[in-house]
């Protein structure tokens, strides 16, 4: 199984994990902290740390600066520096299609992957906050449909500039004075509804011909982008069955857009939480849910609502929620709430629920409990392995690696060793063919 070790907020994916004695504190800002994650997940031989990101504070309705762990550096930066004290490990690292240019885009992640020697992914986000837009220049989000239009043509753009290099076009013949073979290298020439980019890049064919691509989104219009353009896609569902409804779905469209299966990877987000028993792991969730401030869980189903839900009775029951055809946050986010309102009574009720687990399932228990979670998704074929989402860190990360990680090597679902070659190849997707001719 393929395993990613991920964090949004650098003290962990539970919302308030800042709040926790055992939780970093200003050495969140430096790279010593980092780099013993890295450390650890690479002694486990962990597949690839993700990186999450959003261009702002989050702050909706609440100030976020107060209360969230909102404040992180910025990754690009920050894999830049763990590439250069890790060997092995790969990196996916966020972006936005809404705020950058193609051209920066293509550019510093083929530089990247140049400097990581092949292991280097783009986490592939549209940004629906409107925190973001208001910091690029803008009153209101952007239009669902017209994020994603962009992130098509964008996608397209920097795959096209990746290829302005064809393999064997750098030649530095000191001799001949050719520094490229210049029947090797293509201008793109692009002018579409959202870009105008020349090229070529002026960056070389980098190792992994493209860095991989990785998309998280699950509504329709992300489904459709991941299976576009995709190699990996971060996945998010509740269980078994309805992981199964969802690899059926994702594998019909992959057939239609003339793709097979080994092209492509789904891997779950879980919340994994170890503990010496069942009831220390329900213990230590508990106490982690204890920390959770009623104004910042109301922001947060604020957020994923788009509602400002402070103008109701907090224990009243919830409004009618908006209709996913028109809206323009995150209609993955959105679902979820419509999927846990009716086990929820109550406005506070339900915005606790939604903070304190997040999105994905929670895996719990002892090593044994935890593996043979992890082992059941993916031998049914729901899951090509995980996104694994640690509550606390480093606690949770460290834990996992040093436990589990060893259980699924005994029977067989882990490497023992790191395989040769770059991140693409160690996952056995294809690299890709140059395709700068196909406009």
């Amino acid at each position: 199984m393929v395993l990613s070790a991920f964090f949004y907020n650098p003290q962990g994916d539970h919302r308030l994990s800042w709040r926790h004695p055992a939780a970093p504190g200003r050495e969140i800002f430096d790279l010593d902290y980092y780099r013993r994650l890295a450390e650890v997940a690479e002694e486990a031989k962990i597949d690839t740390i993700f990186i999450a990101d959003h261009l702002g504070i989050w702050d909706t309705f609440e100030s976020g600066v107060a209360h969230y762990a909102n404040a992180r550096l910025e990754p690009l930066s920050l894999v830049g520096a763990l590439s250069a004290v890790t060997k092995k490990i790969g990196f996916i690292v966020t972006a936005s299609t809404s705020y950058n240019e193609p051209y920066n885009i293509a550019r510093t992640f083929a530089s990247l992957d140049h400097l990581s020697k092949g292991r280097v992914a783009w986490n592939v986000v549209t940004s629906a906050l409107e925190e973001e837009a208001r910091n690029y220049g803008l009153s209101a989000n952007i239009n669902h449909a017209t994020r994603y239009q962009r992130a098509d043509e964008f996608l397209d753009v920097v795959t096209r500039l990746w290829d302005s290099w064809e393999d064997g076009a750098l030649l530095i013949n000191k001799e001949s004075g050719y520094f490229a073979d210049p029947s090797k290298i293509h201008y793109l020439n692009h002018s579409g509804t959202h870009f105008k980019v020349r090229g070529p890049l002026n960056v070389a064919r980098s190792p992994q011909g493209h860095p991989l691509i990785v998309q998280a989104g699950s509504s329709e219009a992300g489904r459709e982008l991941a299976t576009d353009h995709a190699d990996i896609h971060f996945a998010v569902f509740r269980n078994e069955d309805e992981g199964r409804r969802y690899r059926t779905d994702i594998d019909e469209r992959l057939v239609k857009k003339g793709r097979g299966p080994e092209s492509f990877l789904l891997l779950p987000g879980i919340l994994p939480v170890v503990a010496s028993s069942r009831q220390e792991a329900e213990e230590r969730q508990a106490a982690l849910e204890e920390l959770m401030i009623d104004r910042v869980s109301l922001d947060l189903l604020s957020s994923w609502s788009a509602m400002d839900l402070s103008a109701y009775p907090i224990d009243g029951p919830m409004p009618e929620l908006p209709d996913e055809a028109k809206f323009d946050g995150w209609r993955t986010w959105l679902n979820i709430v419509k999927s846990e309102t009716s086990n929820a009574v109550t406005i506070r009720q339900l915005a606790r629920k939604i903070a304190n687990t997040g999105s994905v399932p929670m895996v719990s228990g002892t090593v044994t409990d935890v593996a043979d979670q992890m082992e059941a998704w993916f031998t049914s074929g729901v899951a090509d392995g995980f996104n694994l989402m640690f509550p606390l860190l480093p606690d949770d990360w460290v834990n996992f690696a040093r436990s589990v990680v060893p259980e699924l090597q005994r029977r067989g679902l882990f490497r023992t060793e790191y395989e040769e070659g770059t991140f693409r190849d160690r996952l056995q997707l294809p690299r890709p063919a140059n395709h700068i001719n196909r406009h």
